[in-house]
């Protein structure tokens, strides 16, 4: 996919399907084709495979490649597939080559394993990787990863195929500041939480990541079509009753934006399974938690 036309599908939700795993922590492939065709059913505008919500840090480079594989043969052209690419420049290369052998659409890089790297490290990090491909990109400034309005000016600067940037910060007076740095040159993504819809779609972004789209994505998209239509009302509502509880729980321990997601995803009958070390399963008292959660969604499952 050309990345104008895969910068022009980018509207609306973009789920973040979870990776299932059986109970030895092995991949559940047919899990996860099941979970793809049901979630394809319904009018998302991308998917990413491999990404934060699907474990990609806890991967095997096979384990990696076969999951984007699967995405793609699952997805079977519907709407784009992204996969997420990380850690460092020469592991980062080979998962770009790898999701081009796959048949991704695109690709998002995560921040490097590299936590303290100064704004030099960070650009060249993202020049270099998107330089190993044709394929559309997105970056996700996620954690560590901080970017001021002029470093993210000369990124895109630099790299051609930079199509949109995913903001994982929630910090919404950078956003803005970036954004109107930036201006039109980039396709904007609200990608902290389904919580911050109201707050992303207050600046103009029409675009958001949604890790609740792989249980209920009915609920994700009435999230989008109340923040299209200007309903602050309904979207606060919905937002407060079914959303920020969940997320309440969710900041409760690291990880449980993973957990969280795939006891909900058995709850429903779907694969979700366990977690891979070091993240930690939800507590059976936290499961009773999320069936109460759970029921509030009921028209949406």
């Amino acid at each position: 996919m050309h990345p104008s036309e895969l910068r022009s599908k980018l509207f609306g939700v973009i789920a973040f399907p979870i990776t299932p795993f059986n109970d030895d922590l092995s991949l559940n492939l047919s899990g996860l084709h099941e979970n793809l065709s049901k979630l394809t059913v319904h009018p998302i505008s991308a998917i990413v495979a491999a990404g934060g919500t699907g474990e990609m840090y806890s991967l095997t480079p096979a384990e990696y490649a076969r999951v984007v594989e699967l995405t793609v043969l699952a997805v079977e052209g519907r709407v784009p597939v992204i996969a997420g690419v990380g850690f460092g420049h020469r592991l980062g290369v080979e998962m770009v080559h790898a999701a081009e052998t796959a048949g991704a659409d695109g690709i998002l890089i995560f921040p490097p394993y590299y936590p303290f790297a100064d704004d030099a490290g960070l650009f060249e990090y993202y020049r270099s990787i998107a330089a190993a491909t044709k394929l559309g990109v997105l970056i996700y400034s996620r954690d560590w990863a901080t970017f001021s309005p002029a470093t993210v000016e000369r990124l895109a600067a630099a790299i051609p195929t930079l199509v949109a940037w995913k903001d994982g910060q929630g910090d919404i007076r950078r956003l803005q500041a970036i954004m109107n740095r930036v201006g039109d040159r980039l396709h904007w993504i609200g990608g902290a939480g389904d919580d911050l819809v109201a707050a992303y779609y207050s600046t103009g972004i029409r675009t958001f990541t949604s890790s609740i789209a792989t249980v209920a994505p009915r609920l994700s998209l009435r999230l989008h079509e109340f923040g299209v239509i200007g309903d602050a009302d309904s979207l606060g509502e919905l937002l407060e009753r079914c959303v920020i509880p969940l997320y309440a729980m969710r900041a409760r321990r690291k990880g449980y934006e993973v957990s969280t997601m795939k006891a909900l995803m058995d709850m429903v009958g779907m694969s979700g399974g366990p977690v891979r070390p070091p993240l930690v399963n939800v507590t059976p008292e936290e499961e009773d938690e999320l069936r109460i959660i759970l029921a509030g969604w009921e028209k949406f499952l």
